[in-house]
């Protein structure tokens, strides 16, 4: 009995696998990648509970307990990272809105000529490499030979030096960011629109709504679900501050507020070999991020019928 019944529990399955071979070979690849990189790596984990040395490897270096992680919390950078990380962070959720908002507007455009033309232009910033963003910033605020600084000059004003100052870091980041990766973004939000039944448009025009009133009950719910699980996997991700641009972006004028998590890990793993410490510090930043992932979850779950799981 027992074995007719795994006949018939297994024999679907393989028969899907059989029938959909291509589709599971096409697959593979992608599985093998994330096998590789994303797991088998996982044991490294164990350096930043030991004294780590390059030639006794990782399972024959000594036992450190919970030393590195003791010793960041009890450092001076701890505050600091932390801060500078949230505050990035916080700024760049406060920013979420923005390109749902312009998938609303670009849903409300009538004109394909232009719809297609203001999508392509919001879209390119998002293929320059942040190496030649950065560089464009640079070029462009510098108060001495850059368009702000210019502009400035024309009237009569010394421009303020944007890349280094430490007040305005956090502002510059985001906001660039926004102009880079804002049509980009809101693509996934353009595409759930398209998928809106025509038929509710119609009934609302016959029942007199305005154009306002079709974004405000028929747009905007669409989007809830795509909205709330974006939103849950950013605030997942709330202390994972992207290295390459902040660390471009560094310099000695703005390292008080710059130095984020993962430009600290990077340095102290890096640049001065302390292999265990920036393990744990990198541990503790993912299973913060991780706990925020299932706590925010949870809550939606809990007031909302939209959930990763």
């Amino acid at each position: 009995m027992k074995a007719g019944q795994l006949n018939r529990t297994t024999h679907p399955t393989l028969g899907r696998i059989r029938k959909n071979w291509g589709l599971y070979l096409l697959l593979l690849p992608a599985v093998v990648l994330v096998l590789l990189f994303s797991y088998v790596p996982m044991y490294g984990i164990l350096i930043a509970f030991k004294d780590y040395s390059p030639a006794l490897g990782i399972m024959d270096s000594p036992w450190a307990g919970l030393k590195y992680f003791e010793k960041f919390f009890n450092s001076y950078q701890f505050s600091s990272t932390i801060t500078n990380t949230l505050v990035i962070s916080l700024y760049s959720v406060a920013t979420f809105p923005i390109p749902i908002m312009l998938a609303l507007m670009v849903n409300q455009m009538r004109q394909n000529g232009f719809k297609r033309f203001f999508q392509t232009v919001t879209y390119m910033p998002h293929f320059i490499s942040t190496v030649v963003m950065v560089g464009l910033m640079l070029i462009l605020f510098s108060p001495g030979s850059g368009l702000i600084g210019n502009i400035f000059r024309l009237f009569g004003a010394q421009a303020p030096n944007l890349m280094g100052s430490a007040g305005l870091f956090s502002s510059v980041y985001v906001w660039s960011d926004v102009w880079q990766h804002t049509g980009w973004d809101s693509i996934i939000y353009i595409a759930a629109l398209s998928a809106v039944s025509p038929s509710l448009y119609e009934a609302a025009t016959m029942d007199g709504a305005s154009r306002w009133q079709k974004i405000r009950f028929i747009d905007i719910p669409m989007l809830m679900p795509t909205v709330v699980t974006l939103l849950i996997l950013r605030i997942g991700s709330l202390l994972g501050v992207g290295f390459e641009k902040v660390y471009l972006m560094q310099n000695s004028l703005n390292i008080t507020s710059s130095e984020v998590i993962s430009t600290y890990v990077y340095k102290i793993g890096m640049l001065s070999s302390q292999y265990s410490f920036s393990s744990a510090i990198n541990l503790f930043n993912t299973v913060i991020n991780f706990a925020l992932l299932i706590l925010v979850n949870q809550i939606s779950k809990k007031y909302s019928e939209n959930s990763l799981w």
